[in-house]
């Protein structure tokens, strides 16, 4: 391993992070609040941690498959200590756990919280806070490409690592070009949905804090009810569009501005995540017509915005759907574990993958009825090899093994059943609310230290795909080898 250039790029990365903390920092100058402070410290001591990193010479500034592993997930955990910082020194969390925790949510795009209330908090703390949703989104590595004047191919090993979603691929020659390209989706979508929010008659300031969390897939709100809590339905169809645009594989919209419209359609995982969505909206609204709502559009209106909420990992509400039916919440928790495409900025499963076990479980039945015969598995017309197929029983398996260990140490703190499973299945898919005593309208501030930290790793692992932070506990990872 080259540990070298993994603490220079370390450097690199928390010299970014201290810019993005700016605007916060500038957000709470303009509102004159307390907090300015505490970004102003913040940013002090990550340019001298990142410029003390930074400045470790070496003499091979190749980055190899190991090296990118290291570098994000150890990336992600430095992010996420130093992001803490201001909640922290503010007092806005005096608990440090408790401000890690956030940070994590925020950071892994989860959305799940340890705060009771929230509009009584500082302005620029609160931007911080959906702000990292916006940072952790497309990634902050993927960001720290997309700035670096001269990003090598080699680097493509930490977007590998970094990106959601199996084989990420480079859409240009140079990674640095197509981190640049994704990143300049990211930003004229945000963009126009902040003009639209506002538009809409949201004010300028929520705009920006509710557009961070849609186009983030987070979900963090500067409202105790969400989105809720504005009765408005123009802003909350916006929402509900980009926060299903923002689950779309981002590639799809590098080949629709070349041209390539036909692309989106023939996209198989496409179809699989539009399918699913419609299919879940339809059955809610028959669902919730008659038993929670007396008319058809009420339904409709609620469901349309939580389907596109949940699966896409968002956790906007607009309403406490703790409280609706049972058929109504096993579906949104069944969304919980599908979760966006891969190459967006949702969390989950990803469906990529139920379509590649799907189609390998079809090959199977028809290998029992017709033994003799091959059958192989296509994805966009291209036969998906043993490896690749492999590789995703291996994912969920694993998946499952994290969140059955989880759910294990969670249950020692004695919370109901729905509260316990919930919250870890929210927190490892990165969606943000459950039920019950972590529902839309509630908290995870009465867990244990240890619940909470075990929630933090789960995060990790989820907004990770596992394994650039399983690698962390292999001890041959570590050891010396001929590279």
């Amino acid at each position: 391993m080259n540990f070298g250039m993994i603490f220079k790029t370390l450097g690199i990365v928390l010299l970014v992070e201290a810019a993005c903390m700016l605007p916060s920092a500038a957000v709470s100058l303009i509102y004159n609040q307390a907090d300015f402070s505490a970004f102003l410290m913040t940013i002090l001591v990550l340019l001298v941690s990142g410029l003390a990193l930074y400045s470790i010479r070496t003499k091979n500034s190749n980055i190899y498959s190991r090296d990118g592993f290291a570098i994000v997930s150890i990336g992600w955990i430095l992010v996420s200590f130093f992001g803490a910082l201001p909640f922290y020194i503010s007092g806005s969390i005096p608990a440090f756990i408790d401000a890690f925790f956030e940070t994590v949510s925020g950071f892994t795009t989860t959305g799940s919280t340890i705060l009771r209330e929230i509009e009584s908090l500082p302005r620029g703390i609160l931007f911080w806070r959906s702000f990292t949703h916006w940072m952790g989104g497309m990634g902050v590595l993927v960001l720290t490409l997309a700035v670096l004047p001269k990003a090598k191919a080699n680097t493509l090993h930490i977007m590998k690592a970094e990106s959601p979603g199996p084989n990420p691929e480079k859409l240009v020659p140079r990674i640095g070009q197509s981190a640049k390209i994704l990143y300049s989706v990211y930003i004229v979508l945000t963009a126009i949905q902040i003009v639209m929010l506002i538009i809409a008659g949201m004010p300028v300031y929520d705009s920006f804090i509710h557009t961070f969390g849609t186009a983030g897939t987070g979900g963090f709100s500067n409202m105790n009810k969400s989105v809720g809590a504005y009765g408005n339905v123009y802003a909350e169809v916006i929402i509900t569009v980009f926060m299903f645009l923002f689950g779309v594989n981002f590639t799809l919209y590098y080949q629709s501005l070349k041209g390539n419209f036909k692309s989106i359609w023939k996209d198989e995982e496409f179809r699989f995540y539009a399918g699913t969505v419609l299919l879940s909206i339809a059955l809610i609204t028959w669902d919730l017509f008659g038993k929670v709502f007396g008319s058809v559009w009420e339904g409709l209106r609620h469901a349309s915005f939580q389907v596109s909420s949940i699966i896409t990992t968002t956790g906007y509400s607009t309403i406490d759907f703790n409280l609706w039916p049972v058929f109504s919440k096993t579906i949104l928790v069944i969304l919980m574990f599908i979760g966006a495409s891969a190459g967006s900025t949702g969390g989950g499963i990803k469906c990529i993958r139920f379509v590649v076990l799907f189609k390998t479980i079809k090959r199977e039945i028809m290998k029992v009825i017709h033994p003799r015969s091959v059958y192989t598995v296509k994805i966009g017309g291209k036969n998906l090899d043993e490896g690749a197929m492999s590789a995703v029983l291996t994912y969920f398996f694993t998946y499952i093994a994290i969140f059955v260990g989880a759910l294990l140490i969670v249950a020692l703190d004695g919370m109901d059943m729905v509260t316990t499973f919930t919250s870890v299945a929210t927190t490892i898919g990165n969606v943000g609310p459950g039920f019950e005593m972590v529902g839309p309208m509630g908290s995870f501030a009465d867990f244990s230290v240890l619940s909470k930290l075990v929630f933090s790793l789960c995060m990790l692992f989820g907004r990770l795909e596992i394994f650039p932070m399983l690698i962390l506990f292999t001890p041959s990872f570590w050891k010396k080898v001929n590279i």
